[in-house]
């Protein structure tokens, strides 16, 4: 019961986003005519250039969820054990030649970084996958870093080195469970900013068409004429914002199971 009321809320604001970026595409059926721009004639009206926007929800989700967890979860395969190699090695002219250009990245506004990547790089769902991964991997590493470093120092990984542990086996069977807890916190963190990059990135015309059945290009393109057609900004901006805060949600509920659990 308790498990319920903790992940209930999130699990319900999750579900709805993610049943329509999933199961949209194959919702959404045959593409009918395009009618009037802001017209009043499907269920939710058209939208900028005629099309229904029922149906460009159904078909514009799919990219911003994918390609924003895709990002999220090569950030974290970059990032984490970058952060625990150098926690672990105790050699400074290590930890300077892996995290100093690292802080580099950091120091770049992450939309400034976006922009310059997206423009040296071929278009595409794949291409805005790696550059979301590269702005988001430096902090991934640092907090990876933070956490090992503690861990690291603990007078269990003196025992387990005495006992002829691999390092193999002391970085991933100890430091890499202890750390679980600090990576579920920023893990839905994580998420919504990819989330916020891909989004923004389609609302800037980058990695994906002018055109592009997306939600946020839905939001950009249709902006101009909301009060002839709140629907086409209204709907796709609500299912970002309901994603974002139930993954939050999910994840706080992860977080506190395990807590309780240790």
């Amino acid at each position: 019961m308790r498990s319920a009321l903790r992940w209930g809320p999130g699990i319900a604001l999750l579900s709805v986003p993610l049943v329509v970026a999933l199961a949209g595409p194959w919702l959404a059926g045959e593409p009918d005519p395009r009618g009037v721009p802001y017209g009043s004639g499907p269920l939710l009206g058209t939208d900028f250039v005629g099309r229904d926007v029922g149906e460009q929800v159904l078909l514009g989700g799919r990219t911003v969820v994918v390609v924003a967890l895709a990002a999220t979860v090569l950030a974290y395969l970059a990032g984490t054990p970058l952060g625990v190699l150098t926690a672990m090695t105790g050699r400074r002219w290590l930890d300077e030649l892996l995290m100093r250009p690292l802080d580099l990245l950091l120091a770049i506004p992450s939309l400034l970084l976006l922009i310059l990547l997206a423009a040296a790089a071929p278009p595409g769902a794949l291409t805005l996958i790696v550059i979301v991964a590269v702005i988001n991997m430096p902090e991934v590493a640092r907090i990876s870093r933070a956490a090992a470093l503690e861990i690291a120092a603990r007078p269990a990984m003196e025992a387990m080195r005495l006992q002829g542990e691999s390092r193999w086996r002391r970085a991933a069977g100890y430091v890499g469970r202890s750390m679980l807890r600090t990576l579920l916190a920023d893990l839905g963190v994580r998420v919504v900013g990819a989330l916020y990059l891909v989004a923004t990135a389609s609302f800037l015309g980058v990695g994906v068409p002018p055109d592009a059945s997306d939600w946020a290009v839905m939001v950009d393109r249709n902006r101009t004429g909301m009060f002839l057609q709140p629907w086409a900004v209204v709907v796709p901006a609500l299912l970002v914002v309901t994603l974002s805060v139930g993954l939050n949600l999910l994840f706080d509920g992860v977080r506190r199971h395990r807590e309780e659990a240790t």
